[in-house]
């Protein structure tokens, strides 16, 4: 089996409040489909991360850059071609938007894999003990603390039991935790945003309402031992490792005791390949994984899938937010808490041509 093509999908689709689906979320959700096709039919999609500024510059990447490297391949051969787009991708940064790239290609490799077995990936990669997977809620940041119990409550009505909130402030999170009451886990996500003595004191502040764990809490994200001195100081679990590329990356993180949980996110870590490698590290360090996965397309179902074959991994995050079409038809829903895992071969996605072709934009 040899790659024939490798093409590109950029999709701007709006999103919706799902407690409220008359009031719109500001903007659009941006997705970058990777599309892999062979010789012998058989097509594999992956993701990359697109947020903000990032798509087009990933897309160039993936076009320009790994596209010519693919072509004529063996898509099977998959460890030999991440070995050889890190190693000729390495002048222009390890790390960011080349690994976003090198990301989405993996994710489409591992879909032709399980495709070519027959086999839905979480069972090629070596089974679970269930056909579904704990998911928690990841809600959007508010400037409204009543819209923050509103969307709590929705969360724990849908039989969620764990609820991130992306608040920077004491007062929300009271808010959510009166809410919500003392039966759900609530954890909070700062997108890096506080320097070290602030952070110290937010978390004191912040411990008469139970964090689950508190995530990312310091700039820059790559100061390992400032967050493991907050842990230790705080009391509080800390959570990192969304803005981390490469098991590299994870290992100095883990090495300095930085986090309770780390977080690999598939679509910028290194897809399949490299995730697998962050959940080994982790389970030789004793600390869980609570992968980041605020997605809707393959990004999603390849996490889904990573999780149900790790034991280190535990819940799904499931971005708390509508699209208004899905990429994916019928895509995988989460019920009273708990998404199921794709049967179907490979990530077990049907792509829908209609969405690409209604949401698409010029890449």
């Amino acid at each position: 089996m040899k790659i024939t093509d490798v093409r590109v999908h950029l999709l701007a689709v709006p999103a919706r409040e799902v407690y409220d689906p008359s009031a719109a979320v500001a903007g659009v959700f941006h997705q970058i489909l990777v599309e892999i096709r062979t010789d012998e039919g058989v097509t594999g999609y992956g993701e990359s991360f697109a947020l903000r500024g990032t798509p087009h510059a990933t897309i160039a990447v993936i076009k320009d850059v790994l596209k010519p490297m693919l072509l004529g391949a063996d898509p099977g051969k998959i460890s030999s071609l991440m070995e050889q787009m890190y190693r000729q991708t390495h002048l222009f940064g390890r790390y960011g938007i080349t690994t976003f790239a090198i990301s989405g290609v993996d994710i489409a490799l591992w879909d032709i894999a399980g495709k070519c077995a027959g086999l839905p990936l979480y069972r090629l990669l070596g089974g679970t003990k269930d056909s579904k997977i704990p998911a928690y809620a990841s809600l959007i940041r508010y400037n409204d603390r009543e819209k923050i119990k509103a969307a709590a409550l929705h969360a724990k009505g849908a039989g969620y039991d764990l609820i991130k909130l992306h608040q920077v402030d004491v007062e929300s999170l009271k808010a959510a935790r009166e809410a919500v009451g003392a039966g759900v886990k609530l954890t909070m996500d700062i997108n890096c945003a506080w320097s070290p003595e602030k952070a110290l004191e937010m978390a004191r502040k912040m411990a008469p309402y139970d964090l689950f764990w508190l995530e990312e809490p310091i700039w820059p994200p790559e100061d390992f031992p400032g967050l493991a001195r907050l842990g230790r100081e705080s009391g509080v679990p800390i959570a990192c490792g969304e803005n981390a590329c490469t098991a590299y990356q994870f290992k100095a993180l883990l090495d300095a005791g930085a986090a309770a949980y780390v977080q690999p996110s598939a679509i910028k870590v290194g897809g399949v390949s490299e995730w697998r490698k962050v959940a080994v590290l982790a389970e030789a360090f004793n600390v869980r994984v609570a992968a980041h996965s605020p997605y809707f397309g393959p990004g999603l179902l390849a996490t889904a899938h990573l999780i149900a074959a790790s034991p280190s991994a535990d819940w799904l995050e499931y971005y708390y937010v509508a699209l208004e079409a899905s990429v994916i038809k019928d895509p995988p829903r989460v019920k009273d808490g708990f998404f199921p895992l794709p049967e179907g071969p490979g990530l077990g996605l049907e792509i829908d041509p209609a969405v690409l072709q209604a949401y698409g934009v010029p890449s």
